[in-house]
């Protein structure tokens, strides 16, 4: 069995002899990159607390449960004491960089007892499932059942080997996308057709933010990180005998139903 001390250790001796405690953030949804996605809210959560559980606590190493016993690492934090407020503790916690290699990637199962969020460290060694590799972004869940937020797009696009099921299914059809401004609400529809299908037009916006729509350029020049605001999704598969004649036809009906040209970012 890998354990979970075994690899700590070997990333750095800072928790050796220190009091620690292990805890567990359970999530009912088990897709995991969804569950990334609240990263910045669960670490602000975790400061809070309703009763003094990390009293006495040099460091906690924080996991997300995402099903069943299986639990990500998302980082180790330094106590730095707690004030009391409206009638809970609010913990002061530092993340140490010692670690930062592993977060997002290194995988245990949490045990049995999955009711004991928090466990003392010393006591509770744990078996290390996986470590995921590096710009894993989460199975692939269907072409139909996936909304991508522009930075999860880059890093899918910068890191093919670690999400090579994306590339293979984005790669192997043509379709017709849609681009959501989450900021504004405004919609862009396009279509992908040729060689690597979705895959090879999504790499384009993931290079430049814009892959040289018109409307969606005029608003990175404004502000060079509005990419950022974008949400892909595919709205529809084609198959791969089609003509690109029949594809633009359907891209037109899509832009009519949903106003994208009247009330949205396409200009024809």
């Amino acid at each position: 069995m890998l354990a979970l001390k075994q690899i700590l250790n070997s990333q750095s001796p800072l928790l050796q002899g220190k009091k620690v405690k292990l805890v567990r953030h359970k999530d009912s949804r088990a897709e995991y990159r969804y569950v990334m996605k609240d990263r910045d809210a669960l670490l602000e959560y975790q400061k809070e607390q309703s009763k003094h559980v990390f009293k006495d606590c040099d460091y906690i190493i924080s996991f997300i449960g995402i099903e069943r016993r299986r639990s990500v690492f998302i980082g180790v934090f330094r106590v730095n004491g707690s004030n009391p407020r409206d009638g809970k503790q609010y913990y002061e916690l530092e993340p140490v960089t010692e670690f930062k290699d592993l977060e997002d990637r290194l995988v245990i199962d949490w045990g049995d007892n999955a009711r004991a969020w928090h466990q003392w460290y010393d006591r509770h060694d744990k078996e290390v499932i996986e470590i995921l590799p590096k710009g894993y972004v989460g199975a692939f869940p269907g072409l139909l059942d996936f909304v991508l937020e522009y930075d999860e797009l880059k890093t899918l696009v910068n890191n093919p080997d670690a999400n090579h099921e994306w590339q293979q299914h984005l790669s192997a059809v043509n379709g017709i996308y849609l681009i959501l401004d989450n900021s504004t609400g405004q919609q862009y529809i396009g279509s992908a057709y040729g060689g690597e299908g979705i895959w090879q037009r999504w790499s384009e916006y993931a290079t430049t933010g814009h892959g040289g729509n018109l409307e969606l350029k005029s608003l990175l020049q404004k502000d060079p990180a509005y990419a950022r605001n974008f949400k892909f999704s595919v709205l529809q598969s084609l198959p791969s005998n089609i003509t690109p004649r029949e594809i633009i036809t359907i891209e037109a009906l899509y832009k009519d139903k949903l106003g994208s040209r009247a009330h949205g970012l396409n200009r024809n």
